[in-house]
């Protein structure tokens, strides 16, 4: 599969994510909905992590010569967003909290905002 069609996957599944996520941090929680969406945004930001680790770095250092640093956030949700759904169910809130933030921070903006810099295909796309 091409680098193309896997950014497209991603794409597909990160843009939706970064809506719903953006709405669960800002609404009321514990609801039956916050809970319905916070499994549906759990599944597309695991499906979106694990579709970027096929996605080969072709700006900056690669390990590899496949990943590059952004591959991190990649980890970052491979391993937060199991360990918040486990302390919601848990209940404890406090390290589902801090889990999801993460989430959201590290691999949406922050992530989201280097796809954006030179080189890369976003900025080819968005930034004149």
């Amino acid at each position: 599969m091409s680098n193309l069609t896997l950014i497209y996957a991603h794409l597909a599944t990160i843009v939706p994510a970064a809506f719903i996520g953006a709405y669960l941090l800002l609404r009321q929680k514990g609801t039956p909905g916050h809970r319905l969406l916070g499994k549906i945004y759990m599944i597309l930001m695991m499906i979106t992590a694990m579709i970027t680790l096929f996605i080969t770095a072709e700006v900056g250092p690669t390990l590899l010569n496949h990943f590059g640093f952004i591959h991190l956030f990649s980890l970052l949700v491979i391993y937060s967003v199991p360990a918040a759904y486990f302390a919601a169910r848990a209940h404890n809130i406090k390290r589902h909290k801090f889990n999801m933030l993460g989430v959201y921070l590290g691999a949406v903006l922050i992530a989201g905002a280097f796809t954006f810099s030179p080189g890369r295909l976003m900025h080819t796309w968005f930034v004149l």
